[in-house]
């Protein structure tokens, strides 16, 4: 079955359309968009344009990709569509947001002074207002963790890999990086570990 938007069925409308003036009233051809429009031609006596489109077509079968650009419609490509994006702040009320925003970082500050004292880091410091978790590795480098109410989000900013934003997964109760489905706690615990030398524990 040949495509609405195929090459060869848009030269046959077009073929048509140039033939068909003279052979049905003026009012069904006085414009190209009639053609692209209506799925049904409107007499007979089209077939037979449509006819000796086919036989072009056999005869110079690169002709019908001239006329590709004729259609009225942007092309049905049949292509598997990925996996549309979460929108995390249809799941999550504002109230559910910074419930479990404060609760994360609450934590992530009482787990960074544990982590803290059990290590030997020159400038090892923990600072926390304004709804901002900052974590300061000395040389190695500073984490900056914060809310962002309007988008519902926890934003990282890391030495390591850079910013980042979380969302909530409601399903699996933890902040997800969509782009990379990277965890919140589980990647501060990887670099963490990697920068001091010492596992830390943080979920």
């Amino acid at each position: 079955m040949v495509s609405s938007s195929s090459p060869k069925l848009l030269f046959r409308r077009w073929l048509a359309g140039r033939s068909l003036p003279s052979m049905v009233p003026r009012s069904l051809s006085s414009t190209s968009s009639f053609f692209f429009s209506s799925p049904v031609l409107p007499s007979g006596t089209a077939f037979s344009c449509i006819r000796r489109a086919d036989l072009l077509l056999c005869e110079f079968p690169s002709v019908s990709s001239r006329f590709a650009f004729f259609c009225s419609h942007p092309a049905q490509i049949d292509e598997e569509a990925g996996p549309a994006a979460i929108d995390y702040r249809m799941l999550v009320s504002e109230d559910e947001f910074h419930r479990v925003a404060d609760s994360t970082l609450y934590n992530l500050q009482e787990k960074f002074e544990e982590y803290g004292d059990s290590i030997q880091s020159d400038g090892f410091d923990i600072d926390f207002g304004n709804q901002v978790l900052t974590l300061k590795l000395g040389n190695l480098g500073t984490y900056v963790i914060n809310k962002q109410t309007p988008n519902r989000q926890i934003w990282l900013s890391s030495p390591v890999s850079g910013p980042s934003r979380f969302d909530w997964d409601t399903t699996h109760k933890a902040w997800v990086y969509r782009r990379t489905k990277a965890n919140l706690l589980r990647l501060l615990e990887d670099e963490v570990e990697s920068l001091c030398g010492k596992p830390i524990t943080l979920s």
